[in-house]
């Protein structure tokens, strides 16, 4: 039988793994996709393909879940639906924009359906407008997103 391993044991790995980094210094994050709701071990499955490479995020909930806004650098743990540490990413290039200025290039990235910007939009819209209501907040065109480029780095 495989022992699961917990987050902090996961990351304890990737960094004995890694000997020449300083642990202490690193900043990462433990998270799943769709907070963990039906469709979080496809999108996973999706970045260990090298299919998703980005994420979006509504960027008000960051301030008010008192979390860091993630930066270029930082690291993330993605568990699956049984909150069992899947693998490690990286982001590579982070940016905050209005949802208005998300371009196909992004869509294309985040790997979701036909990977159209079109798509993007409306699966992103009917998301964020779900997400923005459970934090009463409003969301519009002018909403700020924070778009997450990454690598999977350790599995």
């Amino acid at each position: 039988m495989n022992q699961v391993l917990t987050p902090e044991e996961f990351w304890e790995a990737y960094c004995d793994h890694n000997m020449d980094l300083n642990k202490e210094e690193l900043y990462y994050d433990v998270w799943q996709f769709l907070d963990g709701a039906k469709g979080c071990d496809r999108l996973a499955s999706m970045c260990l393909a090298g299919i998703k490479t980005a994420t979006s995020s509504l960027y008000e909930a960051f301030e008010l879940d008192d979390v860091k806004v993630p930066e270029e650098g930082d690291y993330s743990i993605i568990l699956d639906s049984e909150e069992v540490p899947l693998f490690i990413l990286r982001d590579t290039k982070v940016e905050i924009k209005k949802f208005s200025e998300v371009d196909a290039d992004f869509a294309f990235k985040e790997g979701e359906g036909d990977q159209t910007l079109e798509y993007w939009q409306k699966t992103k819209k009917k998301y964020f407008e779900k997400k923005a209501e459970e934090y009463g907040i409003e969301f519009s065109d002018d909403t700020l997103v924070v778009c997450e480029e990454f690598e999977v780095i350790f599995q």
